[in-house]
């Protein structure tokens, strides 16, 4: 019987350890992945009609079945939305987008409003720690942080800080006054789209300014909202921590 080499017993091994060939993605996956490269670099305006199926899939070289499929992931994403007999555009950011997607603070008797802001200072500054570990920020970067009162009516219900990484806001705060709609802003404004966010959630006491601010005792129970916007390409853009009266109000999360 033949007996193996050391060679021979190393280059098994190496055979062993080899991880397997990675399975080519699906092509409706590699289309998704395009058109969704093509959105974060602005190709494609917001507003503006993305070329047809037809002409997607010549241009990509594959079915216009496989671009439907591609398309309707992102339309359920609603990074996307059709007209009928118009076509496909990308999805702008808007009062009603802004309200239904990412604020979930509504009356008792469940009616959804936008509340009216008041910024209270606005600065541009070093990251802290926790805002780097936040934003995927190195040591040092810059980053503008505000902080605002929001109203119901005329009722303070919200105390909100705001942090953003400066490099993708420059000017925000100094040259521009922080605008109610914030996401509808970095869209127009500096072509940042917020496609996803996540929250935490968890009961905090307010502080003596944030009863001052709301019309509370030192210590009243407020709902926090821990939040982290995210751009097309999951890189963080906008940590936002709101403390909240709910007194009046309630959080809703629909899912499905």
């Amino acid at each position: 019987m033949d007996q193996k080499t050391p060679n021979d017993e190393l280059s098994s091994r190496r055979r062993a350890r080899a991880p397997k060939k990675m399975r080519a993605q699906p092509l409706y996956q590699q289309v998704d992945n395009t058109i969704r490269r093509r959105l974060i670099d602005n190709v494609w305006k917001p507003g503006e009609a993305i070329p047809s199926e037809m002409q997607l899939a010549a241009e990509m070289n594959v079915s216009q079945g496989t671009v439907r499929k591609a398309l309707n992931d992102l339309v359920a994403e609603n990074l996307l939305y059709r007209r009928q007999g118009l076509g496909t555009f990308v999805s702008v950011h808007t009062e009603r987008r802004a309200l239904f997607l990412f604020f979930s603070i509504v009356g008792d008797e469940g009616a959804r409003l936008l509340p009216e802001s008041r910024v209270l200072d606005c600065a541009e500054d070093v990251a802290t720690p926790a805002e780097a570990a936040r934003l995927q920020l190195a040591a040092g970067e810059m980053v503008v942080r505000f902080r605002r009162v929001r109203f119901f009516g005329d009722i303070a219900t919200i105390v909100e800080t705001i942090t953003l990484p400066l490099e993708h806001f420059p000017g925000f705060g100094t040259e521009v006054d922080p605008p109610n709609n914030l996401f509808r802003f970095y869209q127009s404004a500096y072509g940042v789209t917020v496609a996803k966010a996540d929250e935490q959630l968890t009961a905090v006491s307010a502080s003596e300014e944030e009863a001052l601010l709301l019309g509370l005792d030192a210590g009243a129970p407020l709902l926090e909202i821990d939040r982290t916007a995210k751009m097309l390409d999951e890189r963080p853009v906008e940590w936002r921590v709101s403390h909240c009266d709910t007194t009046n109000y309630r959080y809703v999360a629909e899912r499905g």
